[in-house]
């Protein structure tokens, strides 16, 4: 997907030792690689980049204490957890599922900001702004009124595919995203009147009650553990009758997981009830794959959401 991230620890050979120990863990040799990384945290006790590692070679080693162990210790080393340490931890089971570290999805997408667009279109066959467009129009349709919206917020807007394929339909585009590099990206388009490098949460809380005709959040809402304060966030920005459009990946059980792919996946029932609990009205919840991994699709979940 990305470059992956390193944090140098400040002492050379400490880093020396850490880019072997990658080499031979590249080659499968991970016994040897464990131990230059213990030699890096020897010499550098703070190294988050070779905690991280160690922990990842632990866990294919079937060695879940001493993954966890280290885990622990790449979050302690960076406490922004830039690495996404903390999620590692929530699928050994170690810590129970929480929010996303902003930091680990800023670096993330900072990371994969230049080929963001060849690798999800062209690799994932990623189609979730074409299934939000479709789903909207259906559901304006279903109400006999046109899918036209004076002002709309693409929330994680990233390089701006959300907005390219509903240009023709809004007036006023603002993008928000938590990535300075995606931002960067979104405004060499040309379709955003607002950009803002933020959150979703903090994005909506800086808008106007009543003041977007539609949200779109496409292929952001994996990044999201609890649905139900951004819902509720966007049902005060939304005008009456305004619209709320996202993708979420699913699973065949109730609530909320955290997938191998470390993105979160939410039931449909799950989705359904924090809906409602967030006063808006399910105008379409359908079964639809917005990407693809390992070429097969994603289960997936459109869903358009109306304030009443």
């Amino acid at each position: 997907m990305a470059a992956r991230l390193f944090l140098s620890s400040g002492d050379m050979i400490a880093d020396r030792r850490f880019d072997f120990a990658r080499d031979l863990q590249m080659k499968g040799d991970l016994a040897a690689a464990a131990d230059l990384l213990l030699q890096a945290t020897d010499l550098a006790p703070g190294f988050a980049s070779a905690w991280f590692t160690l922990g990842e070679i632990r866990e294919q080693l079937g060695e879940r204490e001493a993954a966890v162990a280290a885990f622990r210790k790449a979050v302690t080393a960076d406490p922004q957890d830039r690495h996404g340490a903390s999620l590692r931890l929530m699928l050994l089971g170690a810590d129970k599922l929480s929010a996303m570290p902003p930091a680990y999805v800023r670096a993330l997408f900072d990371q994969y900001a230049p080929r963001f667009e060849t690798a999800l279109v062209d690799d994932l066959g990623y189609r979730g702004p074409s299934l939000l467009f479709r789903a909207v129009l259906s559901a304006r349709a279903a109400i006999r009124k046109p899918a036209f919206f004076r002002r709309a917020i693409d929330l994680g807007c990233g390089t701006g595919l959300a907005a390219t394929a509903f240009a023709k339909e809004v007036d006023y585009f603002i993008g928000i995203d938590l990535s300075p590099r995606m931002i960067e990206q979104a405004r060499l388009t040309g379709l955003y009147a607002e950009l803002e490098v933020t959150d979703m949460m903090q994005g909506l809380r800086g808008r106007p009650d009543a003041g977007a005709d539609l949200i779109l959040a496409a292929d952001a809402m994996v990044y999201v553990s609890d649905l139900a304060q951004v819902l509720q966030e966007a049902r005060r920005v939304l005008a009456p009758g305004g619209l709320l459009a996202f993708t979420v990946e699913t699973h065949g059980g109730d609530g909320v997981i955290l997938g191998e792919g470390l993105r979160f996946a939410h039931g449909a029932t799950y989705v359904r009830a924090s809906v409602k609990a967030a006063g808006l009205v399910l105008s379409k919840l359908e079964n639809l794959s917005a990407r693809n991994e390992d070429n097969a699709p994603v289960p997936g979940l459109v869903v358009v959401a109306a304030k009443p």
